[in-house]
């Protein structure tokens, strides 16, 4: 059963934008801290964003900080990362994923227990 559900991937040239959202099924959205991370090929996943449950504070990894926003409605159990300046060493897959409810995660990958499929994100020069 899939409960995330990654969209808005695609092509784009280097300093362009795009768009991802993340539908979510889960139980107690809006109580779970979110994330964004990417994998390119050959590398390991690596961290993105996170957005936490309470107060919706963000963090991010130094190599978007400043070009990407991660954001969160909670009215509609939905996941977004708008994605500005993108260069071609963001081309990945980029995966949601959410947390324990409760759980303030941050960016390592054992914090998160739901994924969803990932969306291909491809930045050409």
């Amino acid at each position: 059963q899939v409960r995330l559900l990654e969209s808005g991937g695609g092509l784009v040239q280097a300093g362009g934008s795009l768009t991802l959202s993340c539908g979510t099924s889960v139980q107690d959205f809006s109580k779970r801290t979110m994330g964004w991370f990417r994998q390119a090929p050959g590398k390991e996943r690596e961290f993105v964003a996170t957005i936490v449950y309470i107060g919706g504070r963000t963090y991010y990894a130094d190599s978007v900080k400043g070009r990407f926003t991660i954001s969160r409605n909670n009215a509609k159990n939905t996941l977004s990362l708008l994605m500005n300046s993108l260069k071609p060493e963001d081309t990945a897959v980029y995966y949601c994923a959410a947390s324990p409810p409760y759980s303030t995660s941050g960016s390592a990958e054992h914090q998160y227990n739901i994924w969803g499929q990932g969306t291909q994100v491809t930045v050409s020069s």
